[in-house]
C-alpha cells in the first residue's frame, strides 16, 4: 500500500520552505516594529467556540470530533475566535489598547481546488481596545507595508464602511438577521438574490435603489462626496460616512494612499460593525482575496464586555502563490555558508571539532558525514551553495593549519587552524 498525504494538504520541500519562512520572517519583523506582539492558541478549541460565532451550520464546513473524554473539540477553521476566547481568558485586565500577532494553520472541511486547501496558514493581527478609526488606519498601513517590504506589485487595498448600508437598512425598520442576510449576499457578490430579498422586505424604492447605487460605487476619496448627497436623507449613514472620511484623512497621514473605496465590500460575517477592508491581486483569479479585515465586535458575542478591535489576516498560502507569480521571491537555494571536508577518514573528529568551533560562531556550517571522495564533497558543497570549503588534512593540520577554498574563485589558502572562524567570519560579512 502506498502511502499518501490527506485530500486537501501538502508537502513543503526545502526551497519552499525557506521562501514562506523568508516572507513570515518580513511580516513579523513588520508586526512587531509596530508595537505588535506575537500569540499562540491551541490548534483545537472547544466546538462551541466556533458554533457560537457562526452557529451550528459551520459543523459542514470544519473537522469537529469527540475526544476520549466525550468533549465535542474542533480544529480551528479560522483565528479570530480564538484570540477573543484568549483574550476572554487572560487579557480583559490588560492596559489598552492590546496588539497581537498570530501565526499558524486552519483547516476546512471543503472541497479542495487551485487556491483552496483542507490545511491552510493565516497570519494576522488583532487589535483590542483601540478607538475608531484610528485603529483602523494604523492596521490597513500596516498591511500595506507588509506588501511593501515584500515587494509584492499590483495588490489593490479596497476599503468600505458597513454602517454606510446598515443606516440605511435600520432607517427603513429592516431586522438585524434581515440585514445579516443582506450582507451575505452582497459579499457574494450574488445581485439576483439581493434584488428578491430587498422585494421580499418591501423595501422603499427610493432606499432599495440607493442601496444598489452604493454597492456598486468605487472610487479614491473624490467619492465621498458623491455618496453624501445619495444619502444626505439618512443621518445614521452619514454618520459612517464621516467616519470612513476621516479614516481616509488618517490613512494618507500613515503614508497609505493606495486604496480604494469600494462600498460593496461586506465582508458577510455579522460581527463586522464598521470599517471593512480587503486586499486582491488580480493574477489569483477567482481567490484573488489575499487579506481581510475590519472592526468586529466579537468579544460581546462571547459574553464579554463591548470593547472595539480591530483585525485582519492574510491567506498566507495566496500572499505566496501571488508572490510566486510575480517572480518576486529571490532564490532560497542557499543552504550553508561554509562545508568542512576532512581528506581522510583519519580526519573526520578533527573536521567535526572545527565544525563545531564554525557553529557556535554563528557561521552555518556542515560537515561531510556520508564518507565521500574529495571530488564528490566538492560537488555536494557547492550543490548546497556553500561559499568556504575548509579542507582537514593531515599534514595541514600537523603544521597547525587548514585550508580554505573560495568556491566561487576556486582559490586556495592555508590559514592558522585557530582563526579559522575569524577568518570565515570577516569573508562571510564582507
Amino acid at each position: 500500500m502506498e502511502l499518501q498525504k490527506p485530500r486537501g494538504t501538502r508537502d513543503f520541500l526545502f526551497k519552499e520552505m525557506k521562501e514562506r519562512k523568508l516572507v513570515e520572517n518580513t511580516m513579523r519583523k513588520v508586526f512587531e516594529s509596530y508595537g505588535y506582539q506575537e500569540i499562540k492558541t491551541p490548534i483545537f478549541e472547544d466546538l462551541s467556540l466556533f458554533t457560537l460565532k457562526s452557529g451550528e451550520g459551520i459543523t459542514e464546513e470544519i473537522y469537529n470530533f469527540q475526544d476520549k473524554g466525550g468533549r465535542d473539540l474542533a480544529l480551528r477553521p479560522e483565528l479570530t475566535a480564538p484570540v477573543a476566547r484568549l483574550y476572554l481568558n487572560q487579557l480583559q485586565k490588560a492596559p489598552r489598547p492590546i496588539k497581537m500577532y498570530y501565526f499558524g494553520s486552519c483547516f476546512r472541511y471543503e472541497r479542495p481546488q487551485k487556491g483552496r486547501f483542507r490545511q491552510f496558514w493565516q497570519m494576522g493581527c488583532e487589535l483590542i481596545g483601540g478607538k475608531s478609526p484610528d485603529s483602523e488606519a494604523e492596521i490597513i498601513a500596516m498591511a500595506s507595508q507588509c506588501l511593501e517590504e515584500l515587494e509584492l506589485e499590483d495588490y489593490q487595498i479596497h476599503l468600505g464602511n458597513l454602517g454606510i448600508l446598515r443606516g440605511i437598512l435600520s432607517q427603513d425598520n429592516v431586522s438585524s438577521d434581515h440585514q445579516d442576510d443582506i450582507m451575505a449576499l452582497i459579499d457574494k457578490g450574488d445581485a439576483g438574490e439581493l434584488e428578491k430579498l430587498l422585494e421580499k422586505l418591501k423595501l422603499p424604492a427610493s432606499s432599495k435603489s440607493i442601496l444598489l447605487e452604493l454597492i456598486g460605487m468605487q472610487g479614491h476619496r473624490e467619492i465621498i462626496g458623491e455618496v453624501r448627497d445619495i444619502i444626505k436623507d439618512y443621518p445614521d449613514a452619514l454618520k459612517s460616512l464621516e467616519e470612513l472620511g476621516l479614516l481616509l484623512e488618517m490613512l494618507e497621514a500613515f503614508g497609505c494612499v493606495n486604496y480604494t473605496v469600494n462600498l460593496g465590500i461586506a465582508r458577510g460575517l455579522d460581527y463586522y460593525t464598521g470599517t471593512v477592508f480587503e486586499i486582491y491581486v488580480e493574477g489569483l483569479g477567482a481567490q484573488k482575496q489575499i487579506s481581510g479585515g475590519g472592526t468586529y465586535n466579537l468579544i460581546e458575542v462571547f459574553g464579554g464586555e463591548k470593547v472595539e478591535s480591530t483585525g485582519f489576516a492574510f491567506g498566507f498560502d495566496r500572499v505566496m502563490e501571488s508572490l510566486k507569480l510575480q517572480e518576486t521571491l529571490t532564490s532560497a537555494e542557499k543552504r550553508v555558508d561554509v562545508y568542512v571536508a576532512p581528506i581522510s577518514p583519519e580526519m573526520k573528529l578533527d573536521a567535526f571539532r572545527i565544525t563545531q568551533e564554525l557553529r557556535n560562531s554563528g557561521i552555518s556550517t556542515d560537515v561531510e558525514l556520508a564518507g565521500r571522495k574529495l571530488k564528490k564533497i566538492l560537488s555536494f558543497a557547492n550543490n548546497s551553495g556553500a561559499k568556504f570549503v575548509v579542507l582537514v588534512g593531515a599534514r595541514e593540520l600537523e603544521n597547525g593549519e587548514v585550508t580554505i577554498k573560495d568556491m566561487e574563485s576556486g582559490d586556495q589558502e592555508q590559514v592558522p587552524r585557530e582563526n579559522v572562524s575569524d577568518i570565515l567570519l570577516n569573508r562571510i560579512k564582507g
